[in-house]
């Protein structure tokens, strides 16, 4: 069969080549992609003979599903798959599998870091001893101690939840299903108002579906104290970011972290969070550790080996 890889996985030409091998002495061709292009005409080309497809974060728009003939599996290199379109591989009864769990940990340790960047101000407070400055006016505090609201306790909020606790955090939740473990370690789950009224710090780990999406808005974002800070390093478009930047200007609340905003970088000038106080953000950076990305090219290709032993595993379709 014929696999096409349509965008780079972000790994050594070396690894990529080893973690391939077992396919390519098992009699399939293999074709990689790493220029960058997107444009349909370009995919649709691409595509037209492939059996197997491997994207990342790659929209892939049924027109472009639809000039692959041949096409049976997808297996994404990404959490997500909202960017693929579903309904066209339903219809044309293609498989799909994802590469969940790659990055837990890797998103929850940044998780810290922009709760720790926020609390110590330590961004900002770089620029000004490089500028012959001090600490004076700037507030430094601690994490051990804070109450810490989890929205979602997924894979990526449980992780989150257990750092919390042991950093000595009064870790409570909202989430969709309560987990039993976390309880018995001491996470109290409570409705999302009183999480948001009660947390020093909030941090985002739910999926986006059509309840989530702008659930963070001006309304919950005005039941936060005004010390308090919001962390986003899950799914960009279920905060409202305009209301965020007002509510940051505004001083509703004390800080964010963001790793997601509603678009994938870069991020235009003139977008307001950019511009808003007391703000660390970077460029959905969470899940691109080294070691996270070659733990997510090992499930994407070990996704095809199983699919083909018809024991198809990550399954989203």
């Amino acid at each position: 069969m014929k696999i096409v890889i349509l965008e780079s996985l972000s790994i050594s030409d070396e690894e990529l080549t080893k973690l391939t091998k077992p396919l390519i002495d098992s009699g399939h061709e293999l074709v990689s992609y790493d220029d960058g292009k997107m444009d349909e005409d370009t995919l649709k080309t691409r595509v037209r003979d492939a059996d197997i497809l491997v994207i990342a974060n790659m929209p892939l728009s049924g027109k472009v599903i639809d000039a692959a003939k041949n096409l049976k599996y997808i297996s994404v290199a990404f959490t997500g798959y909202d960017h693929i379109d579903l309904d066209k591989c339903k219809e044309k009864g293609i498989k799909v599998s994802n590469a969940g769990g790659y990055s837990t940990n890797s998103v929850a340790e940044l998780t810290f870091g922009l709760m720790i960047g926020l609390l110590r101000n330590i961004v900002i407070l770089d620029g000004v001893v490089r500028k012959k400055g001090t600490r004076k006016g700037y507030g430094q505090s601690d994490l051990k101690g804070k109450t810490l609201g989890i929205l979602g306790t997924g894979e990526i909020g449980s992780a989150v939840a257990e750092l919390g606790l042991a950093f000595g955090c009064n870790v409570i939740a909202y989430s969709r299903s309560e987990k039993p473990e976390l309880i018995n370690k001491g996470v109290r789950y409570m409705p999302l108002e009183e999480v948001l009224k009660i947390s020093d710090i909030v941090t985002i780990h739910m999926p986006l579906t059509n309840e989530t999406k702008g659930m963070i808005n001006k309304d919950r974002l005005g039941l936060m104290k005004p010390t308090s800070l919001l962390i986003n390093t899950g799914v960009g478009s279920i905060v409202d970011n305009n209301a965020l930047a007002k509510a940051l200007e505004d001083g509703t609340i004390a800080g964010a972290g963001i790793d997601r905003v509603d678009m994938e970088p870069p991020i235009p000038t003139d977008y307001p969070l950019l511009n808003a106080p007391n703000t660390i953000i970077v460029p959905h950076i969470g899940f691109a550790t080294k070691e996270a990305l070659v733990r997510r090219a090992e499930i994407t290709f070990n996704n095809i080996v199983k699919w083909e032993k018809g024991e198809q595993e990550n399954i989203v379709l």
